[in-house]
């Protein structure tokens, strides 16, 4: 592994302060929008994720925010290892996202292959979504941006948009991907129904909760069959890691960051993954609640939130639909005369995703609490009596959602049932 301030004998090198500035004052591009030189310059290391580096760097006119990936798992350490090449693909989404939906991800200013670099627009004053919403922050732009960045992203890399070869070339692009693809399949679809190493939980207060879902036989029918979709089902290029701690916001601007995962999967994943965040937020909110500040307004925003984001999803997906059938599924010419046939063929589609969505969003929910990788929603409830009070709804909500997603009928049936759990 290489040490920070080391250049490995490809020339990769994790950055430092130091080395960062003299690196940044060689892009003409970064120094005219920084101004001043680099000893003008403040580089501050911000990195919480689970991966990789990345620093805020401010001069006299501007800032931008550099992410560096690292040879290995930041949360675990150089004990597992992980390819440099999810800046490549991470760069490669990002071109993507900025192409179909403007305005709703970070420009990139510049990308360095061999430093797993990239540098992009500085977000300010926007914050990561997750902190907010902890705080009981509304967002009234976010439903409508959010939709919009799922609907032109997930449409636009999918064979109701692509021609099948243009498709095919471009799952052949990211498949390249694996290793990310990899920490899913287990961290998300195995370990948490199991006993694993990486596992944890509000310990002993979910003990009894952890036990439950391992010996949870449809449970792991159900997880398993999501598995298999994850694995064999290609129908667009998602984030595939798209939740609230990969949203930074304002009250009136949205943007999407850190798809590092990227992969083509099935739709649902991406959709399942906001309602689950969004879902895990709602049921944090008693944790963070204070007889001041009692929250239930805010719980009920954030189950509108919910709604908001499947329905105006499923409208600009259909219209971009009727609008836009260019690809080779689903052709026009095939439904020009019949119209009844084009909307049922529609209706059968996003029951389908629908499905998914709510499989994929309680497989998402259960992983962040008996997985590896926890959110902050939840962690940083102090009492972990309460943490564990707001964890079990959570998780019995879940459990209900992926065994049941068959038979439930829409997004209000998940929302309601999550105010009665």
């Amino acid at each position: 592994m290489t040490e920070t301030g080391k250049t490995s004998d490809n020339g990769y090198r994790p950055q430092d302060d130091g080395s960062l500035r003299a690196y940044l004052a060689g892009l003409a591009p970064v120094t005219t929008l920084l101004s001043g030189g680099p000893a003008d310059w403040t580089v501050e290391e911000v990195g919480d994720g689970n991966l990789n580096l990345v620093f805020i760097v401010r001069g006299p006119a501007g800032g931008v925010a550099v992410k560096q990936a690292l040879p290995y798992v930041r949360l675990v350490g150089e004990s597992w290892p992980l390819p440099l090449s999810r800046a490549h693909f991470e760069h490669l989404a990002l071109s993507d996202h900025n192409r179909l939906a403007p305005g709703l991800v970070p420009r990139v200013l510049h990308y360095d292959e061999t430093l797993a670099l990239i540098v992009m627009e500085l977000l300010q004053p926007h914050i990561i979504m997750r902190r907010g919403m902890i705080t009981a922050t509304r967002y009234p732009a976010f439903a409508e941006h959010i939709t919009t960045f799922m609907a032109q992203t997930l449409f636009g890399t999918s064979d109701l948009a692509l021609p099948a070869d243009e498709k095919k070339t471009q799952i052949a692009t990211f498949c390249g991907n694996h290793a990310l693809c990899k920490i899913t399949e287990d961290l998300i679809f195995t370990e948490p129904y199991m006993i694993a190493e990486n596992n944890r939980w509000t310990s002993p207060q979910l003990d009894d909760a952890a036990k439950g879902i391992r010996e949870d036989g449809p449970l792991k029918v159900a997880i398993s069959e999501l598995k298999v979709k994850f694995l064999s089902e290609a129908q667009a290029l998602l984030h595939g890691d798209l939740h609230t701690g990969s949203i930074m916001v304002t009250e009136s601007e949205t943007k999407v960051i850190d798809p590092e995962f990227a992969f083509y999967g099935p739709m649902g994943f991406d959709v399942g993954a906001l309602i689950a965040n969004l879902l895990l937020s709602y049921f944090s909110q008693d944790g963070h609640a204070t007889p001041n500040d009692p929250r239930e307004e805010y719980k009920t925003w954030v189950l509108s939130q919910v709604e908001a984001c499947w329905t105006g999803f499923v409208q600009k997906f259909l219209a971009l639909w009727d609008g836009a059938r260019a690809g080779d599924a689903y052709p026009a010419a095939l439904f020009a005369n019949d119209p009844d046939a084009h909307r049922l063929a529609q209706e059968r589609f996003m029951r389908a995703l629908l499905t998914d969505t709510i499989g994929f969003a309680a497989a998402k929910m259960i992983r962040r609490i008996l997985g590896l990788a926890h959110n902050i929603d939840l962690e940083w409830i102090e009492d972990p009596h309460r943490r564990a009070a707001c964890e079990r709804r959570a998780l019995r909500l879940a459990r209900q959602m992926m065994v049941e997603r068959h038979a439930i009928a829409s997004m209000g049936d998940i929302t309601g049932a999550a105010a009665k759990t």
